[in-house]
């Protein structure tokens, strides 16, 4: 007998850029209910209604702002304020220097470099929940 969609956690993927495969499959066999949104902004009113137990984004690092690295940055200033949330951050090797500095200033329970290894992930989302 499979859990009931009201005792199934949460988890919020994040998928701006892409280039990966689709992992909701996997979210959905960890025991989540998965919600994808395309773009910081929708993902950010999402959290203001819904509290999910696992985020999944990815750092895209934006030389061309001025204040901040990423619009992840405007995320995680949202999601710090949900207790219990988790968020898995899947970021680019080359830009891990500016992916520290973010994490320095954020609760990240977890990154993963690109190409991201399903296991490593698997393992991840098992811890988190």
């Amino acid at each position: 007998m499979s859990e009931s969609p009201v005792n199934r956690r949460k988890l919020l993927s994040i998928i701006e850029m892409g280039g990966y495969p689709n992992f909701t499959p996997l979210y959905t066999a960890a025991g989540f209910d998965v919600v994808v949104k395309n773009s910081m902004r929708k993902a950010i009113v999402y959290l203001k209604k819904e509290r999910p137990e696992v985020i999944v984004a990815e750092f895209n690092f934006q030389s061309d702002f001025r204040d901040r690295t990423s619009s992840l940055e405007s995320l995680m200033a949202v999601a710090q304020r949900l207790p219990g949330t988790r968020v898995i951050v899947f970021y680019e090797r080359e830009f891990r220097a500016q992916f520290e500095r973010l994490r320095a200033r954020f609760p990240i329970y977890e990154s993963l470099p690109f190409p991201i290894q399903e296991n490593r992930l698997k393992e991840c989302l098992s811890s988190a929940g």
